[in-house]
C-alpha cells in the first residue's frame, strides 16, 4: 500500500476537530462543509472493498431528502445492494479517525478482510444536483486514486441509477447495460410491452403530474422522455430551475405534512406524485372534488403491486411464495387488507431499507415498501427462471400472456434498490392495465388516522430503531 500517496492526499482533506459521524442506512449525512475528509476516506474504503470482493463498488454523493445545504455519501455493494454491516463499521472508524490513525486502520482492514493490494480496484461514482456535490465527488476520486484504484465518474445520476449500473457491471451486463442510456432503454421497453394490452378508456388514463423536488429526478426524466411511449404524458414541476432542492416539496415533505408541494397546482382528481431529492422515493396523491388532500403512500403502492403480481401468479398457475415486508411505520389497515383480503403474508422488520431488503430476499417474490415511498420488488433467481420459462414455452395462450406480463414487470422493476422512476412506471402500467383511477386505487382500503412527525434529538446513535 502506498502510504505516501495516502498521506499526501489526506493532507488536502483534513478532518475538522471534534467532528464525529456514524455510517447508517443512509450512509453519512451532515452539513456539506464537514464532509470533505469523509469523501476522501470513503474513496479509500471503496478501493479496498472493490479489491476484497473482486467487484466494482459504487460511491454515491447525495443527502437524498435533506436540505440543499447538507450532503452525504453511501457505498454500493457488488449487486447494487447497501454496504454490508461489517464494512459500515469500518466506514465509521475511518471517517472519525485522526490523521495519524488512518494508516493503521487501513492496514487492519486489509488484514481482517484478506484484501490483496495487487488486486484490480474499480469504483463507480455518481452525484446529485447539490452545489457541493461536484467538489465532494472529486474528494472521492482522490481517495480511489491514492490507493491506485480505477474509477468511472457518471456525474449527475439518480441514486437508483448508480445502484443499477453497479449491478449491471458485476453481472457482466446480464442485468442490463451499465450506462444511463441502457437504464432508459431497458425500463422503457418493458413499460411499452407491459402496457400494450391497456385499454385507452379515458383521455387522462396515462397523464401524470410529477413534483421532482428540484432535484436530479427532473434532469433524468427529461432525458428519458424520448424513450417512453407517447401514451404516457408526464408533466414535470419543481424541476430545479427556480427553487432550492427539497424546499417545501418532494416525497418527504408531502408525506410528513400531508399536503401538496409548493409549485404544483392540483385540479380535482388529477393524479400527482412526488420524488425525493435523489429519486429513490415516490408517493402519490390527489385532491378530491371537495378540495380535500389524499395521500397514497408506500403502503398503498405495495398493496397495488403485490395484488397485481398475485393475480398474474394465479393466472399462470404458479405457487411461488410471495410476501410483503413492512416496518412499524406501516398503516395497520394495509396490513389487515393484505393478510385478510388478499391472503398475502406480511412480515415486519426494523426500520431501515437494508432490513426490508434482506427479509424480502427470503421469498420467491418479496415486495417491500416503507410508508415513505421507498421500496421495490425482489424476484429470486428460481422464480424469475420459472416465469420466463412459462412466458416462452407455455402452450396455453392465457397462461403464456400472463407470464409475459410478469416477465415485463420483472424487467421494469429496479431490484437493486427503491427507484422512484421505475416504481412510477410500474404503478402507471398497473393502473392502466386494471383501468383504475387514483381515487379507485386509494379506495382499496381506508387508512387508519395517522400523522408523522420529526423530532430532533441530540444523539441519534444511542437510539435503537424499531
Amino acid at each position: 500500500m502506498d502510504f505516501k500517496a495516502v498521506a499526501k492526499y489526506s493532507a488536502l482533506h483534513l478532518k475538522p476537530a471534534g467532528l464525529s459521524l456514524q455510517y447508517g442506512t443512509a450512509g453519512f449525512r451532515t452539513k456539506a462543509g464537514h464532509l470533505d475528509h469523509v469523501m476522501y476516506r470513503m474513496g479509500l474504503l471503496a478501493a479496498l472493498r472493490s479489491r476484497q470482493t473482486k467487484s466494482t463498488i459504487g460511491v454515491m454523493v447525495t443527502a437524498s431528502h435533506n436540505p440543499e445545504e447538507d450532503n452525504g455519501v453511501k457505498l454500493v455493494d457488488p449487486l447494487g445492494e447497501m454496504l454490508t454491516s461489517a464494512w459500515e463499521e469500518y466506514a465509521t472508524r475511518l471517517a472519525n479517525a485522526e490523521e495519524q490513525e488512518i494508516q493503521s486502520i487501513l492496514t487492519e482492514i486489509c488484514q481482517k478482510e484478506a484484501v490483496k493490494l495487487h488486486q484490480y480496484a474499480s469504483v463507480f461514482i455518481g452525484r446529485d444536483t447539490r452545489p457541493s456535490s461536484e467538489k465532494l465527488s472529486q474528494s472521492v476520486i482522490d481517495g480511489v486514486s491514492a490507493l491506485g484504484g480505477q474509477y468511472h465518474d457518471y456525474g449527475l445520476v439518480t441514486t437508483p441509477q448508480l445502484h443499477y449500473m453497479v449491478c449491471c457491471q458485476n453481472t457482466q451486463e446480464q442485468y442490463g447495460k451499465a450506462t444511463v442510456e441502457g437504464y432508459y432503454q431497458k425500463l422503457s421497453k418493458a413499460f411499452g410491452e407491459l402496457t400494450k394490452q391497456a385499454s385507452s378508456s379515458g383521455d387522462d388514463q396515462m397523464c401524470l403530474k410529477i413534483d421532482c423536488a428540484n432535484g436530479i429526478g427532473a434532469l433524468k426524466l427529461k432525458e428519458m422522455e424520448r424513450y417512453l411511449p407517447k401514451k404516457l404524458l408526464i408533466h414535470l414541476y419543481n424541476d430545479g430551475t427556480k427553487e432550492k432542492l427539497n424546499h417545501f416539496c418532494g416525497a418527504d415533505f408531502v408525506k410528513v405534512h400531508q399536503k401538496p408541494p409548493l409549485g404544483l397546482e392540483i385540479r380535482p382528481n388529477e393524479r400527482c406524485c412526488s420524488f425525493d431529492g435523489d429519486a429513490d422515493r415516490i408517493v402519490y396523491y390527489y385532491n378530491d372534488t371537495a378540495g380535500h388532500f389524499h395521500l397514497v403512500d408506500g403502503d398503498k403502492i405495495a398493496t397495488l403491486i403485490s395484488t397485481f403480481i398475485k393475480e398474474l401468479l394465479i393466472k399462470i398457475g404458479q405457487t411461488l411464495k410471495m410476501a410483503v415486508v413492512q416496518t412499524a411505520y406501516a398503516n395497520g389497515s394495509s396490513t389487515r387488507y393484505l393478510e385478510e383480503t388478499m391472503k398475502v403474508p406480511v412480515h415486519c422488520t426494523k426500520t431501515g431499507v437494508k432490513h426490508l431488503h434482506h427479509k424480502a430476499q427470503e421469498f420467491d417474490i418479496g415486495v417491500y415498501f416503507e410508508a415513505n415511498g421507498h421500496g421495490t420488488v425482489l424476484f429470486s433467481k428460481a422464480a424469475e427462471e420459472k416465469i420466463r420459462h412459462v412466458a416462452k414455452e407455455e402452450k396455453e395462450t392465457q397462461k403464456r400472456e400472463a407470464a409475459k406480463m410478469l416477465e415485463n414487470t420483472i424487467d421494469l422493476i429496479n431490484q437493486t434498490v427503491g427507484d422512484a422512476i421505475s416504481d412510477m412506471l410500474v404503478i402507471e402500467a398497473i393502473l392502466a392495465l386494471k383501468g383504475l383511477t387514483v381515487q379507485q386505487w386509494d379506495a382499496i382500503y381506508t387508512d387508519l388516522p395517522n400523522r408523522q412527525l420529526k423530532v430532533k434529538v441530540s444523539d441519534t446513535v444511542t437510539l435503537a430503531r424499531v
